[in-house]
């Protein structure tokens, strides 16, 4: 073999050796890639569930200072006693029936209270029972509604309903009722009843918005 037939050999060689070795580090870089976690969205989840589980700590089960009324709706759980835990309504007389524990009185009592006194009478029956109580519907806050409107009665109340609400909910005023004399009855702590003014002409055109009074449960709106 000649000079220039090495020399051709040998260039030959050289680019075979480099294409393998540039090949060879391209596919380990593929690989690379493949492997190497993507951060972003992992973390995004990972914050998404400690938001999940701060929401869920700082739940509460029920209201300690909310008191059973009639006509309430409760979910009584009795931890690993499903044969027990069941939704009741408060009845008129203010009883609640359960297996086991039979009639007691649930109105005029915290839902905490309610979970101490089924637990009490549980204990008989079942070793260290976990009990909770949970108001699903209130219905026993309410509020009404007289005179001259649609739909006179009875009405459950929430934390934001106003005269205005209340005239909506009985349906809108009659003919002839007196817009400028609507009044709300509350009763005080001590027993007495107070007269709250409502001018609804004068509400409706944005004028003394104070008067679109916040309805409290047991008040009484006159619409003469």
């Amino acid at each position: 073999m000649n000079a220039k037939s090495s020399d051709r050999l040998n260039r030959v060689v050289m680019l075979c050796c480099c294409m393998l070795f540039f090949g060879s580090l391209c596919w380990a870089q593929a690989q690379e890639g493949k492997a190497k976690p993507v951060a972003g969205p992992v973390n995004a989840a990972a914050h998404n569930d400690a938001n999940v589980t701060i929401s869920a700590s700082n739940g509460k089960s029920h209201d300690d200072a909310f008191v059973i009324g009639l006509d309430d709706v409760l979910s009584v759980n009795v931890w690993k006693e499903a044969e027990i835990s069941r939704t009741v309504t408060v009845r008129s007389d203010g009883k609640i029936s359960l297996p086991l524990v039979g009639e007691l009185q649930a109105s005029a009592k915290t839902p905490k209270q309610l979970e101490d006194e089924i637990s009490s009478k549980l204990s008989g029956y079942i070793s260290d029972p976990a009990v909770t109580v949970i108001v699903q519907e209130i219905r026993s806050q309410r509020f009404n509604i007289l005179g001259q409107v649609v739909r006179p009665g009875s009405y459950v109340i929430n934390n934001s309903t106003t005269v205005l609400d209340a005239i909506a909910l009985g349906g809108g005023y009659r003919d002839f009722a007196k817009q400028k004399s609507i009044y709300i009855l509350r009763r005080n702590a001590d027993g007495t009843q107070k007269r709250l003014i409502c001018n609804y002409k004068e509400v409706i055109k944005g004028r003394h918005p104070e008067q679109n009074i916040k309805l409290e449960p047991g008040d009484t709106v006159i619409v003469p």
